[in-house]
């Protein structure tokens, strides 16, 4: 007798008046397997899961579970049925505490606290607010809390983009146990060695269609990312770029200098430089002070000590815009919180335009439309959408993001974690666009939660740990320094 599929979906479609979501998607899968959903942003995936989790209803289409067709109209319906999910953004309210936020959902507290523990994560604070939490521990603590249901399927939404290798092991683990048990995790994740690790089986969308299942593994990541991108695509490559002795056109001074930077216990004596046509990688495990260096950088916060110098002037920062007006522009991990998610494409591009295409009268609309076109073509945002930012994949939303600073112009570019979230195809267009701007001048603070992105884009890497620089490295130098470095093991002075 054959066991049925734990979860069927035949023909699944959605629309948003004029786009269309999912066309007809079927996908199966299996007790005691993990699943990877796979496709470029905009595929559908998301969809797909608020669908599947009761979040939106399907416009047509059937989805059975354990060989029986169910009604997924709320998200108590999904749950009665065994599915619990861990959405891409933190399913919290950001003023309550953690604890009143796990009451709202009705779940058994005294479960989430043990499998926290199950997670070496029992010293988290459930009394803490939630805007206090770092993501990271917001995504374990969503996960805790799914767990918590005892689900038949897991459906974990871009869990590991937000972090650090530590805490994805972690999360590898709990996928092994609910294998073991024979219920199953639906896992998506652009990050494909993960898929390939610990995946069983695959489908890939693409235009929301289902258009490939099999086996990652076996497939290797050329036949997933020809699949997520079509025939026609050019298959990326992951080596790093070859460099030689003279690759990188630096200037002799460095554009931003951040010397003996001290904030609280977060950061001690931190200084680096860039310059001019130079990518530095900044590679951190979690919670090392890689947030608070980048809000000082940015002018979201004031050092307690040191100074901060921005093409050879000391700047003191009271404000962002402090740094903004002399070139510094960050590009938050968070997208939408740098967004105006219910405004244009054009309004959030045009945003930061206003003192740059003024003269002491009304703002020059031809200038701006010019700036925001330029932007927009360079990134190749998909504009299907553009009366709503919310409504873009996230990896269109994180070019918004980038392209209101093309926009405007720059000296030096703030990225944290850049890529977090986002498909391969658009992974490759940040990776040239960081190496584009560097070749024209600009200078590039980049972090990032995949270390191998050092190697692919930055010209030498800066390693914090416990709040200081430990290590600097050549960015050929290889994961197996960076992690070694950033675990504390060994320090490298420059």
């Amino acid at each position: 007798m054959t066991t049925p599929l734990l979860l069927e979906t035949s023909a699944v479609a959605k629309a948003f008046g004029a786009v269309v979501a999912l066309r007809a998607v079927d996908l199966r899968v299996r007790p005691g397997e993990v699943h990877a959903l796979l496709g470029a942003n905009g595929a559908g995936k998301s969809t797909l899961v608020k669908i599947l989790t009761g979040v939106l209803r399907a416009d047509a289409g059937a989805i059975a579970i354990h060989g029986r067709p169910v009604a997924l109209r709320r998200p108590a319906d999904a749950q009665g049925h065994g599915l619990a999910p861990v959405f891409q953004d933190p399913a919290m309210a950001p003023d309550l505490s953690v604890a009143e936020n796990l009451r709202l959902t009705r779940v058994d507290v005294p479960a989430v606290r043990r499998h926290l523990s199950d997670m070496d994560l029992g010293q988290l604070d459930l009394g803490e607010q939630v805007r206090d939490v770092p993501l990271p521990f917001l995504r374990m603590l969503d996960l805790a809390r799914a767990l918590a249901f005892d689900p038949q399927l897991l459906v974990l939404d871009e869990i590991t983009a937000a972090l650090p290798p530590d805490l994805s092991e972690r999360v590898f683990a709990v996928m092994r146990r609910w294998k073991e048990r024979d219920r199953a995790v639906l896992f998506i994740s652009h990050r494909l060695a993960e898929v390939r690790a610990h995946c069983d089986m695959c489908t890939v969308l693409r235009d929301g269609r289902d258009v490939a299942s099999f086996v990652p593994a076996e497939g290797g990541e050329g036949q997933i990312v020809a699949a997520m991108l079509g025939e026609a695509a050019t298959v990326v490559r992951e080596e790093a770029r070859t460099r030689s002795a003279t690759a990188v056109d630096v200037g002799d001074t460095a554009l931003l200098e951040a010397r003996n930077i001290g904030a609280g216990r977060h950061l001690e004596d931190v200084s680096l430089a860039v310059r001019a046509g130079e990518v530095l990688g900044l590679a951190a495990l979690e919670g090392q002070g890689q947030d608070v260096l980048f809000d000082v950088l940015s002018g979201n916060r004031k050092a307690d000590r040191g100074e901060l110098v921005v093409d050879g002037v000391t700047v003191k920062a009271h404000h962002p815009f402090d740094v903004i007006r002399r070139g510094v522009v960050l590009v938050p991990s968070d997208r939408l919180q740098a967004l105006l998610p219910q405004r244009s494409i054009r309004e959030n591009i045009a945003a930061p335009l206003f003192n740059r295409v003024t003269r002491w009268g009304p703002i020059n609309g031809r200038e701006e439309g010019r700036r925001i076109d330029e932007a927009v073509q360079r990134l190749s945002i998909d504009t299907r959408a553009a009366s709503q930012v919310r409504r873009l994949s996230g990896g269109n939303q994180q070019k918004v993001t980038i392209a209101r600073w093309l926009a405007r112009g720059l000296k030096v570019m703030l990225l944290f974690d850049p890529t977090r979230g986002i498909d391969v195809g658009t992974k490759h267009q940040v990776y040239d666009l960081v190496r584009a701007l560097a070749d024209e001048g600009a200078a590039i603070v980049m972090f990032t939660s995949e270390l191998r992105e050092i190697g692919l884009v930055c010209d030498r890497s800066a390693v914090l740990h416990n709040g200081r620089i430990v290590a600097e490295l050549p960015a050929d130098a290889g994961e197996s320094a960076l992690l070694r470095a950033a675990h504390g093991l060994e320090t490298v002075p420059a």
